[in-house]
């Protein structure tokens, strides 16, 4: 039962005052649970908790089913779940399987319109790509002729010889905002014409537009009026109506969803979990320049192949991604006595060392304020945030050393595929003294040594272990366990999937103190709630604005710090009263682009079909919503504090006149999913 929004402004006020003694129930903690083994439904329910972004409807019983440690086995084994319905979900999201010259190709980056508008490069021919390349061409001619315009603008400010300039400039202002405006009416005009076509006539006749129009037709319509130009159209056609806004934008919107549909729908649950933990480990932020198109190729090729197998591989795949390179400039480093720093001139063909003498494409053109010299910031964070942590030992001796060890490693420009490889011009030459270990000279390879150094110390086996308690188990994770999971490190060669067996199977992970200790981040509550309750995605874009509302946009995180796992960065009375905010909106079908039938959660296991009944007791109906959603696991305190709400008739709908009208389920559902035993997993 749908109930219409405005009516739901009574019910938010009712809801947040509820929100508020829940709140102050997760600020508080949780009550300690009862000591003793958990019987076979809750630790069915804390398994999917800790090793999947929530459970569905109907995931508990079938993992308790199944019996718990089988399933978890079979999740240390993504490659034997069949995950194939995924794949019809992510199948419009064109830009995943597109290598990053592709993506360049496909999406233009404003560095290669310049390029075509200064005639150094040419318009493709494919008539789809052409008339997203002259979208954007015409877009930043207009661009170039404002900027001229604001010049003699400015010049002509300070012209006293025209006393007359200012009620002439009024008059041409006012002009041409009439234009403008009748520019806009034109727009809209012919944007109601084209909604009049089929879908494909529609999209054929917008490639026919001169590119002024195409650029108008794409940037003007706003929400509704832009979703009915793009309705009935198939998946790249509307991937192109996009494009012609901004391809760019494309390529980040594509990658932000697809994310979410995976964590959503995938059932390789762990493999996604894991996918998350070492995104967030090896952090990237995904608006700085480049980084925009390298990380789809950086999470699909470097990160996902590697989260449940060994350290070192997944350490020496992000160490040679250009998306890291990019951003912690690591492709610009020069050693301070390479042959670049020293103004040595290439190697001619045929004479010096060897065949990597002769430089593969030059050294990297760096642009307006770019770094040069010995570059840090990779060998700094490569010790504090991805193997020894902070308090590792190391010295600023040591990052240096790092970093003349990795000046060299470099990519190509990303219009050129953003391809790693090894300039030894601008690598720094002799031996270099790491931790106390010497390492020879030996151009690329002295990278890989210290990177197989550095995933077999003792130090990082700790840090990585203690990291993954912190996710699986608590925010300050039993010594006794991480030590364990070191020693399985250190045995195991780095084997990550051997590390998260010896978690998954010890008495710390499955005792009642690790039970719901977790606060969940914003992006697991945001997934979860969207799992439990069983919703359609359509379209997931309303899902991250709603995690960039809430502080965790996805891959946007500045600092490489990457997002906190503690209940401490997220546990606040306003992001809590947002998060319920949030769920309230997603009961009530008001999330855009997501489906939720709260009847079926409501209604009695035996009911089947469309005319399944929903019991009239409002108490009743919180029951039945508790089990669906909580597994009927679910505190008095919380139990009691919605059901007093329940009296209220505005959430139970009772009428004098009409005793058997249903209570509110989708008010109830939002309470439940704002609780604090859903907030925690």
């Amino acid at each position: 039962m749908e109930m219409p929004w405005r009516r739901c402004r009574w019910l938010l006020a009712s809801a947040l005052l509820v929100a508020c003694v829940l709140t102050a129930q997760m600020a508080l903690g949780r009550k300690k649970e009862k000591s003793g083994a958990m019987d076979g439904q809750k630790r069915a329910l804390h398994a999917l908790n800790r090793l999947t972004f929530g459970p569905r409807p109907g995931d508990v019983d079938r993992v308790a089913q199944m019996g718990v440690d089988r399933w978890i086995d079979l999740e240390l084994h993504p490659d034997r779940i069949d995950d194939s319905a995924l794949d019809a979900r992510l199948a419009p999201f064109r830009t995943l399987g597109m290598d990053t010259n592709e993506i360049v190709e496909n999406f233009p980056p404003e560095q290669l319109i310049r390029q075509i508008a200064d005639g150094k490069a040419t318009l493709p021919r494919d008539p789809v790509r052409r008339a997203v390349y002259e979208a954007q061409l015409q877009r930043y001619e207009d661009k170039q002729e404002r900027k001229q315009q604001a010049a003699k603008s400015a010049a002509a400010e300070g012209d006293e010889q025209n006393p007359s300039g200012g009620k002439d400039g009024a008059s041409s202002d006012d002009a041409d905002q009439k234009l403008r405006r009748a520019e806009r009416r034109a727009v809209n005009l012919k944007a109601q014409e084209l909604l009049d076509l089929p879908p494909d006539e529609r999209m054929k006749e917008i490639l026919q537009m001169s590119p002024e129009e195409r650029k108008q037709i794409a940037s003007t319509p706003k929400g509704a009026k832009a979703d009915a130009l793009m309705a009935g159209m198939s998946a790249p056609q509307k991937e192109t109506m996009q494009a012609l806004k901004n391809p760019e934008q494309v390529v980040v919107d594509e990658l932000m969803q697809a994310k979410l549909v995976r964590e959503i729908y995938s059932e390789r649950q762990l493999d996604e979990v894991m996918t998350d933990f070492w995104v967030n480990h090896f952090n990237i932020f995904i608006n700085k320049g480049a980084d925009r198109y390298l990380m789809t190729s950086y999470e699909r090729d470097a990160i996902r192949p590697h989260v449940l197998g060994k350290f070192e591989d997944l350490l020496v795949a992000t160490a040679k991604s250009p998306a890291m390179m990019f951003y912690l400039d690591n492709w610009l480093s020069v050693g301070p006595n390479s042959e670049i720093a020293l103004g040595i001139a290439p190697h001619p063909p045929g004479s010096g060392p060897g065949p990597n003498a002769i430089p593969k494409n030059g050294p990297p053109k760096r642009g307006k304020g770019a770094a040069s010299g010995l570059n840090e910031n990779y060998g700094r964070e490569l010790m504090e945030l991805h193997t020894l942590s902070v308090n590792g030992g190391y010295s600023q001796k040591d990052v240096t050393e790092v970093a003349k060890v990795f000046a060299g490693w470099t990519m190509d420009p990303p219009k050129k595929g953003a391809g790693f490889f090894f300039e030894p011009r601008m690598h720094e030459p002799g031996d270099k003294i790491v931790l106390g270990h010497r390492i020879q000279e030996n151009g690329e390879q002295e990278g890989l040594e210290v990177l197989h150094l550095l995933a077999h110390d003792p130090k990082t086996a700790h840090f990585i272990a203690q990291k993954l308690a912190m996710r699986f188990v608590s925010d300050d994770p039993p010594a006794a366990l991480v030590e364990r999971m070191t020693q399985t490190y250190l045995k195991k060669d780095g084997d990550i999937r051997e590390v998260l067996r010896t978690l998954f199977k010890s008495p710390e992970f499955w005792s009642s103190d690790a039970y719901r200790a977790k606060v969940k981040t914003p992006l697991e509550f945001v997934v979860s709630a969207v799992r439990a309750s069983g919703a359609e995605v359509d379209d997931a874009r309303a899902l991250v604005n709603t995690l960039n509302n809430m502080g965790m946009t996805p891959y946007g995180m500045m600092p490489p710090t990457g997002y906190s796992m503690k209940a401490s960065t997220w546990v606040n009375s306003s992001a809590l009263l947002g998060r319920m905010n949030f769920a309230l909106g997603l009961a009530a079908g008001k999330i855009k682009g997501v489906k939720v039938d709260v009847l079926s959660l409501a209604s009695s296991p035996a009911a089947t079909g469309p005319g399944k009944e929903v019991p009239n007791d409002p108490q009743q109906v919180l029951a039945a919503l508790e089990n669906s959603l909580l597994a009927g696991d679910i505190s008095k305190q919380t139990h009691d504090t919605i059901g007093k709400q329940l009296e209220d008739p505005k959430i139970s709908q009772r009428r004098l006149d009409d005793p058997k009208r249903p209570p509110n389920v989708a008010a109830i559902t939002g309470l439940i999913l704002g609780s604090p035993e859903f907030q925690r997993r």
